[in-house]
């Protein structure tokens, strides 16, 4: 997590967490069956003749699908992908809300934002500076979640301890979506404004750098 920095976490379909993938499926009204504490089976969607097969599946973090009975044509196929991108979008926000909770962030909803085709989602994660020398100890980091589950992080200046509170938190969300964000493309650093030249940033090697 850096100092005026736009990410984009991109959501690999095949990785979950247990829990959450429970908690959505039983939204859909999806019937399933817990097989042991790493492995859960969709066992009945809705109009889908699965011949006492199972649909989809996760086991050990990983959601893999009955090919053989999904295949029936590709409009069944793009009715549960469409699913499954309202699943990624639950997923991502239980998941922004879980590692930035842990590290002491609070959530601030935008009371102005009202969804639409591509944006689905969109809060502040917020966190405060025990710097005694910090005077600007609030640090908002802005958060959208596309249709698709994909999360985009915008922020601006952010003091030297809350920067290691939100990397840890950034971390969790990289090792939760099964992809790791690269400089330059997913991680896109934005021109510091003069102001906060002579404060802590990171560089655009992720470094933290504090300055006096």
């Amino acid at each position: 997590m850096s100092c005026f920095e736009t990410s984009t976490f991109l959501k690999n379909p095949q990785v979950f967490k247990t829990e959450v993938f429970i908690e959505a499926v039983k939204k859909f009204n999806w019937e399933y069956e817990i097989k042991s504490d790493n492995e859960v089976v969709v066992t009945k969607i809705p109009n889908t003749n699965l011949h006492g097969e199972y649909a989809i599946k996760i086991k050990n973090g990983t959601v893999t699908y009955n090919s053989y009975y999904l295949k029936n044509g590709k409009e069944l196929i793009k009715e549960l992908q469409s699913e499954f991108f309202v699943l990624n979008v639950e997923y991502a926000k239980k998941t922004i809300l879980t590692e930035f909770e842990s590290v002491g962030f609070s959530l601030k909803k935008d009371y102005d934002f009202e969804p639409n085709e591509e944006v689905k989602e969109k809060f502040f994660m917020v966190g405060y500076s025990k710097l005694e020398n910090e005077d600007e100890k609030r640090t908002e980091i802005e958060f959208s979640i596309l249709k698709d589950g994909t999360i985009i992080s915008d922020s601006n200046y952010i003091p030297y301890d809350v920067h290691e509170l939100a990397d840890k938190a950034m971390e969790g969300i990289e090792k939760a979506f099964g992809n790791t964000r690269r400089e330059g493309i997913e991680i896109k650093r934005k021109e510091i404004p003069v102001r906060y030249k002579n404060k802590s940033y990171c560089s655009a090697s992720n470094k933290i750098i504090a300055k006096n």
